[in-house]
């Protein structure tokens, strides 16, 4: 990832983790990674219904901010793909090291991967390949030495001020395949008001569920806050990967296991996590924002829960949502949808800005405390995939 180093930290790092994207195994190395290799096990692509999303719209115009690890922007699949971002940890690897931008760049690779060589018939093609990657490094790869000075480290609000930074830069989707679901995890003041900034300003925000399948389900942020849309597992198979987390805020699912991923190293990879799976509903967002750039945050979000597939008896569950993202659908269908006003943009400032935002507080959504007392029995809808090497706090998922 370009750019200036940021003096923001994640809170204790150990809270804000990679959410499992677990590297199965070596697919192949780059010289032989050709279209009957890598692009025939890209099978989300198909099972969203990408390849027919194509004839109207591949993402042109949108800009996807990946908060994340880190991107390398000189991937070959990633060529042209990504635009200078913003480094909000200010320690930990650099470019060039072996705990650099892994998990960023699979995700990147996953939204907006180009492929490379002659017509670009080589390598990862993402689900929207003509859209803009803008990399926000919120976080440490969890193999990063540098992991115990952050959990030292006083303050957070690295993600909070991400997401701020990277709406204020004109991102239209925030691709958020992190998360904490540690037992310590909760509802953090400085987040949930950096999403409803983001909302208000038009951004579509993305999360993963979370990995916790296996461990209670546990509840992980950002994927919970009210507006976000949450991203659970399916294999690929459209059923519930073990690993994914079941909760009331699961807006849609998407492919999450056997994922193939690019990586620094130049080699491509089987991934799994719900982070993967988020990073294919951004894919779908800027698809959907490119062919209709007029919807609202919350009618993409209402767009994706009606048109999924393999809907769920009675509607929906805490497992899939409403069903697996259908971007074909979603396409198709946005263009028979009444438009709004035009979406408002975000202000660039000529000086960094970290705090609140430009919009006043009073007047605008409540806080965190007065939602969840509103929304007492009331099912939230969100999404969220995740990504991670090793442990759990906020990580990747």
């Amino acid at each position: 990832m370009n750019g200036a180093r940021g003096t923001g930290r994640t809170r204790p790092a150990g809270a804000l983790l990679l959410l499992a994207l677990l590297v199965v195994g070596s697919l192949l190395t780059a010289p032989a990674a050709h279209a009957d290799t890598i692009r025939e096990r890209q099978w989300p692509l198909d099972a969203i219904g990408a390849r027919q999303a194509w004839e109207t719209t591949r993402g042109a115009g949108v800009t996807v901010a990946v908060l994340d690890t880190g991107v390398d922007a000189g991937h070959p699949d990633l060529s042209g793909a990504v635009v200078e971002g913003k480094d909000m940890v200010g320690l930990g690897a650099e470019p060039g090291d072996e705990a650099w931008a892994r998990h960023g760049t699979a995700m990147a690779g996953i939204i907006a991967g180009r492929g490379h060589g002659p017509d670009r018939a080589d390598g990862v093609l993402g689900v929207a390949p003509e859209a803009t990657v803008l990399p926000v490094r919120v976080l440490l790869e969890e193999a990063d030495p540098a992991r115990e000075e952050a959990r030292d480290a006083e303050g957070g609000g690295a993600l909070a001020e991400g997401i701020r930074w990277a709406v204020d830069q004109g991102a239209d989707v925030i691709n958020l395949s992190l998360g904490d679901d540690s037992a310590s995890a909760h509802p953090d003041p400085e987040e949930d008001a950096a999403v409803r900034y983001a909302l208000r300003r038009g951004a579509v925000v993305v999360a993963s569920a979370g990995n916790g399948g296996e461990d209670g389900d546990p509840v992980s942020y950002p994927a919970a806050y009210p507006g976000v849309i949450a991203v659970t597992a399916v294999d690929r198979y459209g059923e519930r990967a073990p690993f994914s987390t079941s909760r009331w805020y699961a807006t849609v699912a998407a492919p999450g296991k056997d994922v193939v991923i690019a990586d620094p190293d130049r080699r491509y990879y089987r991934g799994w996590g719900t982070s993967a799976a988020a990073a294919v509903v951004s894919g779908t967002v800027a698809l959907v924002r490119s062919a209709h750039p007029e919807l609202s945050p919350a009618q993409i979000k209402r767009l994706l829960a009606d048109t999924a597939d393999a809907t769920p008896a009675g509607g929906r569950s805490d497992a899939l949502g409403t069903g697996v993202v259908d971007a074909a659908a979603a396409v198709e269908v946005a263009a028979t949808l009444e438009l709004g006003p035009r979406r408002p943009r975000a202000r660039e400032h000529a000086a960094e800005y970290f705090g609140p935002g430009p919009a006043p507080r009073s007047g605008g959504a409540p806080g965190w405390p007065a939602v969840a007392a509103c929304a007492a029995g009331v099912v939230l809808v969100a999404g969220a995939v995740g990504l991670h090497t090793s442990g759990r706090p906020r990580r990747r998922q």
